[in-house]
C-alpha cells in the first residue's frame, strides 16, 4: 500500500521557512532522480524534522536557492518530509529541474548497508503515490544523480539498489 498524503510530514509540521521564489513544475513528471545528502542519519521523525530544517537553511543561506532544493526527503526510518512538494521545480539536478521530481535520502554518503530498507520502501511508496495522483507518469524512469553529473550521489550502496529497479534507465535523460 502506498503512502497517503497524511503520512507525509508537511512543511508546516517540520518548520519550513517560506521560499523566496517558486516555479511550477509540469506534471506528470517522467523522471525521478534519487539523491543523498550529508547532514546526519536518523530513524526518528523528530530528528528528521531537525535535519530537514538544517538542509533548508544550508540550501537557502549557502547555496542561495529559493528554498530547500528537493521535492521530498526520506530518512532511514522511512519518514517522508515535504520539500518543494509535487508541483514545484526543485534545484536538485542542475539543468534538469523543470521536468523531474526528486526524492532525497537523509544520511551520510550511503556507501554501506544501514537501516535504509524502510527508506527504500518509502521512496517506492511515494513513487506509487505520485503515479496514483497523476504527479508521476506511469512510464517514468529512475536515475541516480550521478547519471547526469560528476558526483558519487546517491552513494554506491543506494545506487546499486536503484539500478535493480524495473524503472531504472541507462539512457541519458533529456530535459
Amino acid at each position: 500500500m502506498a503512502y497517503c498524503t497524511e503520512d507525509i510530514v508537511s512543511r508546516s509540521q517540520w518548520g519550513a521557512q517560506d521560499p523566496t521564489g517558486k516555479e511550477t513544475m509540469k506534471t506528470p513528471v517522467k523522471i525521478v532522480f534519487i539523491h543523498h545528502t550529508a547532514g546526519g542519519r536518523t530513524t526518528s521523525k523528530e530528528k528528521g524534522m531537525e535535519i530537514t530544517r538544517g538542509i533548508q537553511g544550508f540550501h537557502k543561506e549557502e547555496r542561495k536557492w529559493a528554498d530547500i532544493g528537493y521535492n521530498f526527503l526520506v530518512n532511514e526510518g522511512g519518514h517522508v518530509f515535504e520539500g518543494r512538494g509535487w508541483s514545484l521545480v526543485g534545484a536538485h539536478t542542475k539543468g534538469m529541474e523543470c521536468s523531474f521530481c526528486c526524492v532525497l535520502y537523509h544520511g551520510e554518503t550511503l556507501t554501506s548497508t544501514s537501516q535504509i530498507p524502510r527508506a527504500v520502501k518509502a521512496v517506492l511508496d511515494m513513487i506509487q503515490l505520485g503515479i496514483d495522483t497523476g504527479k508521476i507518469s506511469k512510464d517514468y524512469k529512475v536515475y541516480g544523480h550521478r547519471d547526469v553529473g560528476a558526483t558519487g550521489c546517491p552513494g554506491k550502496y543506494l545506487y546499486d539498489i536503484i539500478k535493480k529497479w524495473d524503472k531504472y534507465s541507462t539512457e541519458k535523460p533529456s530535459k
